[in-house]
């Protein structure tokens, strides 16, 4: 039985977050009435001429010092010439032999393995149009027709390639989660995918173990969510292995993904670089980047996810995959620093612990961004001081969680932390005597698990302990609880 090794490669279109386009002062934003913005520059209209918009410069300058690329010092912007019915200028701006970014990586987490992502480049291009398929959308002569809507047109873009190091889908997902997260985090990109800010291109093959030639590719475009593309290659690794060992060949060829089918189907015949006919464009001198513009742009970046990760495992013994959590966005970023703030660097596991479980999840099952959370830091941090002072145990202080959500939730005061505990009599027994008489009591009812814990059945230690936390109410501190009752049974 063959063993087949999956190769693939991701090219991921970033919408850079600027008020206007990369050539023109049109407005780059969403949802507006189709082609009420583009205009004649966007259009390439006879007499026009393109002037670069500095901050999407600014943007690719700040996303390759951020994965550690070279900035070029002069990058060269050409017309990449094809036909489609949405380029009605008959060419793409774009950048080919020298782009803005070149090189960098990405490191990602996949399962509990730490794994680097090597990039070729990222370069600066401007968006086409969009073809608009709409059921009933007639032509002239009342014939069903497609429309072109030109208001993306001009849009300015950062094309992020990588290297063909990835191998399995779960990795292609791994990165991109980590790219969108980053381009977001810089400010680059709004990473809204839904709107097509975020899209990926996936190059996939196959190849026998052991092989050092890659296989015939094939791209899968724009897949603009990350369970499409685990959908998407992991068809497209299916069909190509199939083919392969039903005697067929595997052609390079551009593939869309139908979400409703869960396939791949083919699209065009795959062009390749030289395909295309590239020119210097004549309008646009040479991006010169210097030095100074670097040093500027590098003093107003944000500290890195990958930063804080480092030092959150280093500083506070984190693992590596609760700080992966915590930098999922700068907003989850900020409310942990928040909380560390309030409650003290020595509570840090605790603080990331409410943060990646009950906060995480609550945020998901209410479907609200972090930014949006009702609760804030200082609703959170009293929480963590009364289970660090013994107070509450975990178990309460998750049941008082949920209660301070539901208020948020429903837009009343919130209480504080004392208030709950007083009002509903949450308060953790510590006294020694209070809570050896309920163990006694648990014992006298559970001679069986006694018995069964003295002829070495560990279970039933935990059976017992259930059954003194549960007769107390949850309230018996479980530290206390566990080093009495050994003490009863020893």
């Amino acid at each position: 039985m063959m063993e087949w090794e999956v190769v693939i490669g991701l090219e991921t279109h970033a919408q850079l977050q600027t008020q206007s386009k990369i050539f023109s002062g049109a407005s780059t934003h969403f949802g507006a009435q189709p082609n009420t913005q583009a205009c004649p520059v966007d259009l390439a209209l006879p007499g026009v001429l393109p002037v670069l918009n500095r901050q999407a410069v600014e943007h690719a300058i700040r996303f390759g010092l951020a994965v550690g690329a070279k900035i070029s010092s002069a990058s060269i912007f050409a017309r990449k010439n094809y036909f489609y019915p949405d380029l009605p200028k008959g060419y793409q701006i774009s950048q080919m032999e020298i782009p803005v970014v070149v090189g960098g990586k990405l490191e990602i987490l996949v399962g509990d393995e730490v794994k680097v992502v090597e990039l070729t480049r990222a370069h600066m291009e401007e968006d086409a149009g969009k073809s608009v398929h709409e059921e009933g959308f007639l032509g002239p002569h009342g014939e069903p027709s497609s429309g072109i809507d030109l208001n993306r047109a001009g849009t300015p873009l950062l094309e992020i390639v990588t290297e063909p190091v990835m191998r399995s889908a779960a990795e292609a997902v791994a990165y991109a989660k980590a790219l969108h997260t980053l381009v977001v985090w810089l400010g680059v990109c709004d990473g809204n995918m839904q709107e097509g800010s975020f899209r990926c291109d996936a190059n996939v093959s196959v190849r026998p173990k052991g092989q050092t030639e890659f296989g015939t590719r094939c791209e899968i475009k724009n897949l603009n969510s990350f369970r499409f593309l685990e959908e998407a290659i992991q068809y497209e690794v299916r069909r190509q292995i199939e083919l392969i060992e039903d005697g067929g060949k595997v052609v390079q060829e551009t593939r869309l993904y139908d979400p409703d089918r869960q396939e791949t189907r083919s699209m065009r015949s795959k062009e390749d670089a030289n395909d295309y006919r590239y020119f210097p464009d004549p309008d646009l001198l040479p991006v010169v980047i210097d030095d100074a513009w670097i040093a500027d742009v590098r003093s107003k970046m944000p500290a890195l996810p990958a930063q804080l990760r480092e030092e959150w495992q280093s500083e506070f013994g984190l693992s590596a995959y609760d700080t992966q959590l915590l930098t999922q966005d700068r907003d989850t970023a900020k409310i942990f620093e928040k909380l560390l703030a309030i409650v003290g660097k020595s509570l840090a596991k605790a603080a990331a612990n409410l943060i990646a479980g009950e906060f995480a999840s609550s945020l998901n099952r209410a479907g609200i961004a972090t930014a949006d959370a009702p609760l804030k830091a200082e609703h959170l941090a009293p929480l963590l001081t009364r289970v660090a002072d013994g107070t509450i145990s975990n178990k309460i202080a998750k049941d008082i969680f949920a209660i301070l959500w539901e208020e948020a939730i429903a837009g009343k005061a919130i209480s504080t932390v004392d208030q709950v505990i007083d009002a509903k009599g949450l308060k953790q027994i510590s006294d020694s005597g209070a809570i050896e008489a309920i163990i006694d009591q648990v014992l006298a009812a559970n001679q069986k698990s006694v018995e069964e814990f003295r002829s070495g059945k560990e279970k039933a230690f935990n059976a017992l302990v259930g059954q003194i936390m549960k007769a107390s109410q949850g309230k018996a501190n479980p530290g206390q609880v566990n080093e009495l009752l050994r003490k009863k049974l020893s």
